[in-house]
């Protein structure tokens, strides 16, 4: 067994121990040691990173008999003294995100009701699981504001081994899953949990603690939240993002809201207004094109434009074969009136193996773009359609 130093000393960076045996993690080299710092993942903790002499660690597992160092390059021999030092500032982050998460399980449980069924403190994303579907965003908020009060208080963290005596007095959030060694980690006097863990010695080292997103999961919630160093970064990108639109928007970073609302109702009112404005130049062209009952003709305007007079056209009682110039070739909309015979998917396909181009549709209607040279585009339609 290897002895697990950061059950003693979370904080502790380096280490000196021995290779007890080398070994295998998914057709990757290991190395197992006599003790070690390196915390393997396990409760949703990832594992650690470092060194071990000039030997890379690129992960910390865990098998049945023993802790693995997974490593790149050679591998030190059996029986050799190895100094490891940990990537410490990826365990810091991780203690406090681990710390984070037991503080916010028990402020959802105080507040939300909601006990955790699972914590998954990853690389992009820390989400806490809770047995409960349909979380209001004030019990949210308020569990939130209870951790972060909590921070504010500095309670001291503490992780121990109790004898069965002590462990039988003590009211833990869940349940341990193990039998025996049973871990207890307890943040001041308001939560108590088993945990094989690192934490921080104080919740005042946590920074702050910020739901970013709850969402349903499997007859769940799932709370996404960020803390420490890592939430720190998160919010500060944020605040730039809102900056630079308060910038460009010419007002303080509290009225962005406000101003994209009134940039939203003015898009809306300007796409109304356009949308007008076609349907009336649809209407103009429309009058240009005669009163044949089938119409072939190339419009000069946009797909959107012809897409229009297609279907006024058509709810007119008349084909509409037409098409428009988009620079690079022309682009086909096919609209066939009640009680045609006209097949529209069959035409584009004979056009589209004519002309070139990709597009297609059924025989009532159908749409795409022909990529080679048409230069007359009514002639290549009455070629094809008697």
């Amino acid at each position: 067994m290897t002895r697990r130093l950061y059950h003693d000393d979370a904080y502790l960076r380096r280490f000196d121990a021995r290779v007890v045996a080398l070994a295998s993690w998914k057709g990757k080299p290991a190395v197992v040691l006599d003790q070690t710092a390196f915390y393997p993942e396990a409760g949703g903790q990832l594992g650690d990173r470092g060194k071990l002499g000039n030997t890379i660690v690129v992960d910390t597992q865990e098998t049945d008999d023993a802790i693995v160092h997974i490593i790149e390059g050679d591998a030190p021999a059996v029986g050799a003294s190895v100094t490891g030092e940990l990537d410490w500032a990826r365990r810091r982050q991780h203690m406090a995100q681990h710390t984070a998460q037991h503080l916010l399980s028990g402020t959802l449980l105080d507040r939300a009701r909601a006990p955790t069924a699972s914590a998954r403190l990853g690389e992009s994303a820390l989400t806490i699981d809770v047995a409960r579907d349909r979380i209001p965003d004030a019990e949210l908020a308020a569990a939130e504001e209870l951790a972060n009060d909590l921070i504010d208080d500095d309670l001291a963290i503490r992780a121990w081994f109790p004898s069965a005596e002590e462990l039988a007095s003590l009211v833990l959030r869940r349940d341990p899953k193990v039998s025996a060694d049973i871990r207890v980690v307890a943040i001041g006097d308001f939560d108590f949990s088993p945990c094989g863990g690192t934490h921080c010695d104080r919740t005042s080292q946590l920074g702050t603690i910020r739901i970013t997103n709850s969402e349903r999961y499997k007859g769940m919630t799932r709370v996404t939240f960020t803390a420490a160093r890592r939430g720190r970064a998160e919010l500060f990108a944020r605040d730039q993002v809102l900056r630079a639109l308060a910038s460009q928007f010419s007002c303080g970073p509290a009225e962005v809201p406000a101003a994209i609302d009134k940039l939203r109702r003015d898009a809306e009112s300007a796409g109304t207004e356009l949308a007008t404005l076609k349907s009336r130049l649809a209407a103009m062209v429309i009058a240009q094109l005669g009163d044949a009952p089938r119409v072939i003709a190339a419009i000069p305007g946009d797909a959107d434009l012809v897409r229009s007079i297609a279907a006024k056209l058509s709810a007119a009682g008349r084909d509409a074969l037409l098409a428009a110039s988009d620079g690079d070739g022309l682009h086909v909309v096919l609209f066939r009136a009640p009680g045609s015979t006209l097949d529209c998917g069959a035409l584009f396909k004979q056009l589209a193996a004519r002309a070139g181009g990709r597009g297609g549709g059924k025989p009532e209607r159908a749409e795409g773009r022909l990529t080679g040279p048409v230069a007359d585009w009514p002639g290549l339609v009455g070629e094809l359609v008697p």
